[in-house]
């Protein structure tokens, strides 16, 4: 089955490879290379899944998180954060944005893909 993804990194080179990796399966993605972008994508768009880089410009991935979860239409949206670090302090400031996960850059293309399609399903009916 066919989900929409935003994937939002302010990194292009990173923005085309997620869109290559997640498209392989058949998905639509939207890709937007900050915070503002992403919330102005999504006053209009109720996408399946969100990959968000935390490190993003005019406002970071925590926030734009944070923020999607406080949206009821967009609640069921499964939103992966993408980050550079893998501490404890990186997946405390997920989960209270409640993010429904972290992965670590870089990142390994079959894992990802697994995760993505693993989220967007248990939000399925």
């Amino acid at each position: 089955m066919a989900y929409t993804i935003l994937v939002a990194d302010d990194e292009p080179a990173i923005r085309t490879l997620l869109e290559v990796l997640l498209s392989a399966d058949g998905h639509e993605i939207v890709t937007v290379p900050d915070g503002r972008a992403a919330l102005a994508y999504l006053r209009g768009h109720t996408p399946d899944a969100l990959l968000l880089d935390v490190d993003l410009t005019q406002m970071n991935g925590f926030e734009v998180c944070s923020r999607v979860k406080r949206v009821g239409r967009l609640r069921g949206a499964a939103v992966l954060l993408l980050s550079r670090l893998d501490d404890d302090r990186t997946r405390t400031q997920a989960r209270l944005a409640g993010a429904d996960g972290l992965l670590a850059k870089p990142l390994s293309g079959p894992y990802l893909r697994g995760r993505v399609n693993e989220l967007v399903q248990a939000r399925r009916p």
